[in-house]
């Protein structure tokens, strides 16, 4: 069972990232608004950045990682995939 995190680009530019088994399917509860109470009024939302990682354990330690770093940084990241 492959676990990804992921990164949105919300309408207002911010960037939210999750994990999800089933990224499109966690993208579509965030479109209907019953995702991550951040990604409410925050669209259009766009997957810019996905991830694989091989258990929910290793998911969570990266987007932990990835929420620390700077927005610059995340940037970056997402301009490489």
């Amino acid at each position: 069972m492959t676990w990804w995190v992921y990164l949105l680009r919300c309408g207002d530019g911010s960037l939210y990232c999750g994990i999800a088994l089933d990224v499109t399917a966690r993208l579509e509860q965030h479109r209907a608004g019953t995702g991550a109470k951040y990604t409410r009024g925050r669209g259009p939302l766009e997957l810019v950045y996905r991830e694989a990682c091989s258990s929910r354990a290793e998911a969570l330690r990266r987007e932990r990682a990835i929420k620390r770093l700077p927005r610059a940084k995340k940037v970056t990241l997402v301009g490489h995939r």
